[in-house]
């Protein structure tokens, strides 16, 4: 093979490792000469990995790596996925930061909306609280606060690093009764609690937490 055909089975190969999907054989004649055929590259490329890890694979004029056949049932994919929490989830985890131990009844208290099952799950799932024990009182409630996980996402040294009043008033996080009444610094609502579902259709609710990143990421 002289140097000029097989520097372009070089710059056919990198391309083909480089592109996500399958590339057509339109766009790969952009890299051969025109005194080399590309099929014949491509299949010699094919025979070169026919017993590796990964093969050349065509399909209607269309070649791409893929993972050899038999190695597929050893193989499995992890990757992130990021999604938003909701609001109610993200005004729970400022009560819990701010307040804990804090119970349930405390927070639904503060937030003047009944807590969600799911809400509490989500904090859960993420490892951003935990139960801290139970308050001794009738009926000995279990208590929350976060996690070495939250401080960890968050950036936080320790919760004396949590933003103070003035600087999430600054930050225009307080302008609002909602987000007063959340972090325990103005009256509570009075009349019958909503739930989490109609709290998150208000319009005049805010982001109590927009001072920190809500997003999290799960392993699929």
């Amino acid at each position: 093979m002289n140097d000029a055909r097989f520097e372009t089975l070089r710059l056919i190969e990198a391309v083909l490792f480089a592109s996500a999907e399958a590339v057509s054989e339109k766009i790969l004649q952009q890299w051969v000469p025109d005194d080399i055929k590309l099929r014949e590259l491509l299949e010699e490329l094919q025979g070169l990995y026919a017993n590796r890890g990964v093969h050349l694979v065509h399909h209607e004029q269309r070649w791409t790596f893929r993972t050899a056949a038999d190695l597929a049932p050893r193989m499995k994919m992890e990757r992130k996925v990021t999604r938003r929490l909701s609001r109610a989830a993200i005004e729970m985890l400022a009560i819990v930061a701010y307040h804990q131990p804090v119970t349930r009844a405390e927070i639904e208290e503060i937030r003047g909306v009944m807590l969600s099952r799911g809400t509490l799950e989500t904090l859960l799932e993420a490892g951003w609280i935990r139960p801290k024990g139970r308050r001794e009182t009738p009926g000995r409630p279990v208590t929350w606060g976060t996690t070495d996980g939250f401080l960890e996402h968050f950036g936080l040294e320790s919760l004396d690093a949590l933003p103070g009043v003035e600087e999430l008033r600054a930050a225009g996080l307080l302008d609002k009764r909602p987000a007063i009444a959340a972090l325990g610094l103005g009256p509570l609502a009075g009349g019958d609690a909503p739930t989490d579902e109609e709290a998150d259709n208000a319009e005049d609710e805010i982001d109590l937490a927009g001072s920190l990143d809500p997003d999290i990421e799960d392993q699929a």
